[in-house]
């Protein structure tokens, strides 16, 4: 396995503020496509991450990994479906947003659709930190960044 270089602000910027392409499942049966989701997830940990997303290393394409409850789970073309009413805010950082961090509000409570490393439609919920980690992530992939939504 390989860590992949983690992109940052502000010199990649612009490619961080594009909305990632969907990911075409047929990959996953391309052996190289199974290794770089097995390298996107080493590349969290060794980064001390809790999540990545694909255009974080320079690929534009709907996936995560994240860290829930200490165990890695890959999101492909995950959609937020439900989100609660009830927000909390809490103190973030990113990978490509290196030595900052601050305060963001985000839903307590999220519902996904997603499908997993190995092409199958899964359907979960998460709460406090877990959908927090999610909700940041998937982000990334509509070109947002934590910045974005500091509270002030």
């Amino acid at each position: 396995m390989a860590r992949l270089s983690i992109i940052t602000i502000p010199k990649n910027e612009e490619f961080l503020r594009q909305v990632a392409k969907d990911f075409d499942l047929n990959l996953l049966n391309d052996p190289s496509w199974q290794s770089f989701i097995r390298d996107l997830t080493e590349t969290m940990y060794a980064a001390d991450g809790v999540g990545l997303a694909a255009p974080q290393i320079g690929q534009s394409l709907r996936l995560i990994a994240v860290d829930l409850e200490g165990e890695a789970q890959i999101m492909i073309n995950p959609k937020i479906t439900k989100k609660s009413w009830r927000q909390a805010t809490a103190e973030e950082g990113c990978l490509s947003v290196p030595k900052f961090y601050g305060p963001v509000k985000r839903h307590k409570k999220i519902t996904v659709e997603f499908f997993d490393a190995q092409g199958r439609p899964q359907k979960k919920s998460y709460r406090d930190i877990s959908a927090r980690i999610v909700q940041h992530e998937t982000d990334h992939l509509d070109g947002v960044l934590f910045i974005d939504k500091l509270v002030k």
